[in-house]
């Protein structure tokens, strides 16, 4: 059972290690992309719109501040290797549907919340985006966010709460859906639509 802390996965999205990053890239654009994230999902959950609106929202959201092509592929993982490029882009755009459908649902719940942007360093090749939540009848957490700039755009690709890197979840997740699907991932697609 997902607790509130998890409504933050549907942004998240997670890697090992950052593809590399151009030097453009610096600390105060890290620090307002995080920021814009953050402004966006406050206005989605003040907004009173119905369930299925907030989720289109917040799709629309993950789509513009994450690197949705590097987060699927690493979802994927190993698979990716043998899936055709129609398999790759029909998988993003189902994983893309099912985080907004699976962790959407949980924006009311946030309601009342807020996030506050801590602090910025350069890590490697990346900027990582230190933040607290504070959520109604919770202790506040931390929430980290990567940031790059690898696709030309600066994007997040990566995030952890209280330590916990979310995609990893998302990636078992998958992982257990191709077993069920005994390797096939044309099926595994059709199920990850069925769950969106």
């Amino acid at each position: 059972m997902m607790d509130r802390r998890h409504v933050l996965i549907g942004l998240t999205a997670s890697a090992a290690l950052a593809p590399s990053m151009a030097l453009a890239l610096n600390e105060n654009q890290a620090r307002d992309l995080i920021t814009a994230v953050i402004d966006d999902i406050n206005t989605v959950i003040a907004s009173g719109k119905s369930e299925g609106a907030m989720i289109r929202d917040f799709e629309r959201i993950f789509a513009r501040y994450s690197d949705t092509s590097y987060i699927s592929a690493y979802a994927m993982g190993v698979d990716g290797r043998r899936a055709s490029t129609a398999q790759k882009r029909a998988f993003s755009d189902a994983f893309q549907a099912y985080v907004a459908q699976k962790y959407g649902r949980r924006f009311r719940e946030f309601i009342g919340g807020r996030l506050e942007v801590k602090g910025v360093r350069r890590v490697k090749r990346w900027y990582e985006v230190d933040t607290t939540a504070f959520l109604q009848g919770q202790a506040p957490f931390n929430v980290t966010f990567h940031v790059s700039d690898r696709t030309g755009q600066n994007l997040f690709f990566n995030m952890f709460i209280e330590g916990v890197n979310l995609l990893l979840t998302e990636r078992t997740e998958i992982g257990a859906l191709l077993d069920q699907n005994r390797g096939d991932i044309d099926a595994m697609i059709a199920d990850l639509r069925r769950l969106s």
